[in-house]
């Protein structure tokens, strides 16, 4: 593992650590320079293949899903890190389904689902494109169903 100090290759794992991802975090110690690192590891696995609206098949993008998500969190008080965690979490959901194959709406409900407990007015702004709230009336709806909870 390559030192982000110096770049050496020579380093020594002080602690690791699992998440329930799968995951490995490792505490390092360069040789080298005696700066302190930590990486993070897991398996590349291969996701499901996203089937779009129009019947198109595309691979699973954590970029693309994470963009979207940090979209309707513009503004709003919701972590970098807690934005990873969602996608994370999504993304080991789609995995432990062991399809080939999964529909775009089940991603998208997995999101709508994520958002509703991280930040409301975040999960109002992904509603109105998901799920296609066109005027105030529905928006309205779904803030009420919001308020009832």
């Amino acid at each position: 593992m390559k030192c982000p100090f110096c770049r050496s290759d020579d380093s020594r794992v002080l602690d690791t650590s699992h998440d329930k991802r799968g995951g490995t975090r490792r505490r390092r110690k360069c040789k080298s320079c005696e700066q302190r690192f930590s990486t993070y590891e897991r398996a590349i696995l291969d996701p499901p293949l996203i089937i779009k609206q129009d019947d198109r098949r595309e691979e699973f993008d954590r970029d693309k899903l994470i963009s979207g998500i940090q979209i309707s969190c513009d503004k709003r008080p919701v972590s970098a890190t807690t934005i990873e965690r969602l996608v994370g979490n999504i993304e080991a959901n789609l995995q432990e389904m062991e399809e080939i194959e999964v529909s775009s709406r089940v991603v998208g409900d997995m999101v709508i689902a994520g958002l509703k407990e991280l930040d409301e007015v975040a999960y109002i702004r992904y509603a109105i494109v998901y799920l296609g709230l066109e005027d105030l009336s529905s928006i309205r709806n779904e803030i009420d169903i919001l308020l009832e909870n």
